[in-house]
């Protein structure tokens, strides 16, 4: 992608601002839409997204805009940085507005509600099943990527040309994008890890110890590998940057939001409380639902995964669902 090309970036939350910024650092023009016209009305004028990305400021060639269509036009790529709830709404709404065959990029790390669906199957559903799409995942949080602190990614697609035009974009000044044409592992490793890092959020809150944190992360890297490579998914991928490293950093680092998530609920905090003191979209809340739902669709044994459903929708209590978990019988590590 040339200098002359402008890239849109749907969703200006924290992450989607922080990739607009990363994708301006190497001198292309970028759009950042928000469904929140007076926040990006600010931005503009500020130069800064206070709310979501402190900080951080915009580069000169980003632009907040707050009209959809005027974001999207003429943009020769798309990256969506919304929640996986709202995917399927944001990409019907940018249908009308986007060019043929645009390349479009998805960094939402989820399951679409109900149906359990991967998020590029969402896109393709809305776009159609030949639109060039691709998935950005990996160990990175926005703020220290709107900061500039070295970090990579996995950017996986079909085609490893779609995937080579996205990391050209993001890659530079310290960022690295890597490609793959796994886009199933990278979706799945982006997806579960949420919920695992809930689970060890209430470990530590419980007082449990770095034994049973590394447990928890070890054993939460078999269900995960389970899930992808029932779906397809290969090892390689999940034991790297959108599974591993995605699952270390979640689950280890309190800028994860999910972590404090499982922080709150093991102080005595509501589901409601937590999340109100968060304030901002906690996505394994909803995934873990979704997760589990797929896993038992699929005959798979998840037991991380149960338990955290169990305190979020089955108002189990955390102290009980750790005891659940050390209790199961004896079995082979490789089972």
């Amino acid at each position: 992608m040339s200098e002359a090309e402008s890239i849109a970036v749907i969703g200006a939350g924290s992450y989607g601002t922080a990739l607009a910024i990363q994708v301006a650092r190497q001198g292309q023009p970028v759009r950042l839409w928000g469904r929140n016209a007076e926040a990006i009305q600010l931005m503009a004028e500020e130069r800064l997204n206070t709310r979501y990305l402190p900080g951080c400021p915009l580069p000169e060639t980003l632009e907040p805009v707050a009209d959809l269509a005027a974001a999207l036009q003429d943009a020769t790529a798309v990256i969506v940085a919304v929640p996986s709830h709202a995917l399927r709404e944001t990409c019907t709404a940018i249908a009308g507005s986007i060019g043929d065959q645009v390349p479009v990029a998805c960094a939402a790390k989820g399951l679409e509600p109900e149906s359990c669906k991967l998020p590029l199957d969402v896109i393709a559903e809305v776009l159609g099943e030949a639109w060039p799409l691709a998935v950005i995942s990996g160990p990175t949080f926005a703020k220290e990527i709107g900061q500039g602190m070295p970090s990579a990614v996995s950017i996986g697609a079909r085609s490893l040309d779609v995937a080579d035009a996205f990391a050209e974009a993001l890659h530079g000044a310290g960022f690295r994008a890597y490609t793959t044409d796994d886009i199933v592992g990278v979706q799945i490793g982006g997806a579960v890890k949420n919920v695992l890092a809930i689970g060890v959020g209430i470990a530590d809150g419980l007082n449990l110890g770095a034994n049973t944190r590394a447990a928890l992360i070890t054993r939460g890297l078999v269900e995960m590998s389970r899930l992808g490579e029932a779906l397809g998914a290969r090892s390689e991928t999940l034991m790297g940057l959108s599974g591993m490293g995605d699952l270390v950093l979640t689950c280890t680092d309190n800028q994860s939001r999910n972590r404090r998530f499982g922080l709150a609920l093991a102080r005595g905090e509501s589901v409601d409380e937590a999340m109100e003191a968060i304030g901002q979209v906690v996505e394994g809340y909803r995934v873990t639902r979704e997760v589990r739902e797929l896993a038992r669709s699929l005959g798979i044994e998840m037991p991380i995964t149960e338990q955290v459903y169990q305190v979020l929708y089955e108002g189990v209590a955390p102290v009980a669902a750790v005891l659940s978990l050390s209790s199961r019988p004896q079995r082979a590590e490789t089972e």
